[in-house]
């Protein structure tokens, strides 16, 4: 990488900075969940690959700046992951992974003294919605901020999609947003109720939905049809069929 950053070296990769290279490390992070998820191991091994070369991108410019390299920054998950695991490294007794998190918690918050700061500003903003949602409902909920039961969760969701139907009564399109958005992260609680990772859950329904739409453009297809041209109901058959499948 250094000698691709240098004169002479790549043109693209001279060009880049900090801020361009963001959404290849987004997406080279959901190529190695996609090799994992289908269980193709040699393309993890390559999808690997990519992701770590993020880190050394960064790591590269850091130093051309004289910022830090990337010595440093193992240097510094060394030493954070001795810190935090004091049952492994220390003399800390543990019964199960439930302590490991709450020791984690504490030696953060120790880490962390000093500065300022709220509940939820610990919770990064620069990640998908979902996974920050997620995160937030936690938080929030192991601070006590939580629904006594599950179907309390149910009831706000008949709620807020209530809501929803009075602001597009309305047609006020910001409160519509607002009102999704609502509905949403009333969603991911449920999910953090049942105990599913709704980031994981809605990745397998997009799996489950390519699958069963391939079969229904297959279908129509053999009929000698396009699909702007075929019935929703003729559509829906083919889909039921693929879900018996």
């Amino acid at each position: 990488m250094a000698r691709l950053r240098a004169p002479g070296g790549c043109p693209w990769d001279r060009e880049q900075n900090f801020d361009t290279i963001k959404r290849y490390t987004i997406e080279e992070t959901y190529e190695v969940i996609d090799a994992i998820e289908r269980k193709d191991f040699p393309a993890l091994c390559e999808e690997l690959g990519d992701l770590m070369l993020q880190p050394v991108f960064y790591a590269q410019m850091a130093t051309e700046a004289g910022l830090f390299d990337i010595n440093d920054s193992l240097k510094a998950i060394n030493e954070k992951l001795i810190r935090r695991h004091p049952h492994v490294f220390a003399d800390t007794q543990v019964e199960n992974s439930d302590d490991v998190l709450t020791n984690w918690d504490a030696i953060k918050a120790t880490e962390k003294a000093g500065i300022p700061q709220g509940l939820l500003d610990s919770v990064n903003r620069a990640q998908p919605a979902l996974m920050e949602s997620i995160q937030i409902s936690k938080k929030a909920a192991k601070a006590g901020f939580e629904w006594p039961t599950y179907k309390d969760v149910l009831a706000k969701l008949t709620e807020e999609i209530a809501e929803l139907e009075e602001a597009r009564a309305t047609q006020d399109q910001a409160a519509i947003e607002s009102e999704i958005g609502d509905i949403l992260f009333t969603v991911v609680n449920l999910a953090r109720w049942a105990k599913v990772d709704p980031e994981q859950a809605l990745r397998h329904t997009n799996t489950k939905f390519r699958q069963r739409f391939s079969h229904v453009e297959k279908r129509v297809q053999e009929q000698g049809k396009a699909l702007g041209d075929t019935p929703i109901e003729e559509m829906e058959s083919y889909w039921q069929e693929a879900k018996k499948a």
